[in-house]
């Protein structure tokens, strides 16, 4: 129980940077910067794991996994989460920026009643010419 003290505490360190990730405002290009690092570190980090399959082995027996399969899943997990996590984020921006332009888009082309004809605005029918039956 004790070996899997390390991995633990990584995973749990893991998560809490999403959760602290995700209540900093998401504009700007801190963020964005901080999103690239990660990305790099990932990719770097998956192209060690290919090189050096058997250090991987060793550095998940050295935070208490049984495997490098194992270690490999565990940080599959986390990115997946964290990516959920980051696109739920951006499609409620999204949605939340949707709203207020199709609000601005409606009071923009909302018809104005006009104050000397009353509330009714239907177009009234021209009458007849002199001389033409209906």
């Amino acid at each position: 129980m004790e070996s899997q003290l390390v991995i633990k505490v990584i995973l749990i360190a893991a998560f809490a940077a999403f959760a602290v990730f995700l209540m900093l405002p998401g504009r700007g290009a801190r963020h964005l910067a901080i999103r690239r690092l990660t990305m790099v570190v990932v990719l770097a980090l998956t192209v060690f794991a290919v090189i050096f399959p058997n250090m991987l082995n060793d550095v998940a027996h050295a935070v208490g996994v049984g495997r490098g399969a194992d270690l490999l899943l565990y940080g599959l997990i986390v990115v997946f989460l964290g990516n959920t996590l980051l696109q739920q984020r951006r499609s409620r921006h999204i949605e939340r920026e949707i709203t207020l332009l199709a609000r601005r888009l409606a009071i923009a082309e909302a018809e104005l009643p006009d104050a000397s004809a009353g509330a009714s605005r239907t177009p009234t029918a021209t009458p007849p010419a002199a001389g033409t039956a209906d």
